[in-house]
């Protein structure tokens, strides 16, 4: 038989065994959320092949793009496909942004005023390609509740760039996955707070040891029957990548 003395730590501890990991979850800040949300779609580095569908109400196009990306300055993408746009580059470096054109045999450096601009014809733009500000660094962030997204329970976290961030967007609202840390949804505003764009990240598959968005769709709210789909073929974390992979002459002959 257990002392009475021993049942009753038994039973003011007891609570606290359960409660511990609900204490550690609502110790997280919206910072802390949404940098682990970067963390795991990022890793040290990351190299993607993905196709991407243009979706219009009278037609669609499909684009083939392979990337590489180490961590926060450094950025490569690559054209595939269609035809007419095979070999075309992005590359950032640091702050700065370039665009080789094969067809033309130009190189274009990229300015801060374009990156709220279509990229490639599709719904996603020049600044969701090379990541030029940064969700983490680039904005304020407000845990305003948790929230369920579809299957998912969710951390809703609203950013607020701050005043010296060179950013697109007026506002962002996320909703991330409180086990995985997944980008489950992402609504985007303007300077006069009306809704731009929402992304939606569906399929959710195993990389290694992260669980991330196979298909990711950004459909624009003033535009029906407009979306583009991307669609992970492949992803590769943390593999060794030398800065110098990431230079405008490598641009050039990648493949």
């Amino acid at each position: 038989m257990i002392p009475v003395k021993d049942f009753m730590k038994f039973f003011l501890f007891f609570p606290l065994f359960f409660l511990a990991p609900l204490v550690g979850a609502q110790s997280l800040t919206g910072t802390d959320i949404v940098k682990k949300a970067d963390e795991n779609g990022r890793g040290k580095s990351l190299y993607s092949e993905i196709s991407m569908t243009v979706v219009r109400p009278t037609w669609s196009r499909e684009v083939g793009v392979k990337s590489w990306a180490k961590g926060d300055d450094y950025s490569l993408v690559l054209i595939t496909a269609p035809a007419k746009d095979k070999g075309q580059a992005f590359l950032k470096r640091q702050k700065d942004l370039w665009n080789w054109v094969p067809s033309i045999g130009r190189m274009i450096k990229m300015s801060s005023s374009v990156m709220g601009q279509s990229w490639m014809g599709s719904d996603f733009t020049n600044d969701d390609l090379v990541k030029q500000s940064s969700s983490v660094n680039d904005f304020t962030h407000h845990l305003e509740k948790t929230e369920k997204v579809r299957e998912f329970d969710c951390y809703k976290v609203i950013l607020t760039p701050k005043e010296e961030a060179a950013v697109v967007w007026g506002r962002i609202i996320m909703w991330i996955s409180t086990t995985d840390f997944i980008e489950v949804k992402t609504e985007f505003y303007d300077e006069d707070n009306t809704l731009i764009n929402t992304f939606n990240g569906y399929d959710i598959k195993t990389y290694g040891s992260r669980r991330l968005a196979s298909r990711m769709e950004v459909v624009p709210a003033d535009k029906p029957n407009q979306k583009t789909v991307m669609t992970v073929q492949k992803y590769d974390f943390d593999q060794p990548m030398a800065d110098d992979f990431f230079s405008q002459q490598n641009m050039k002959k990648v493949r």
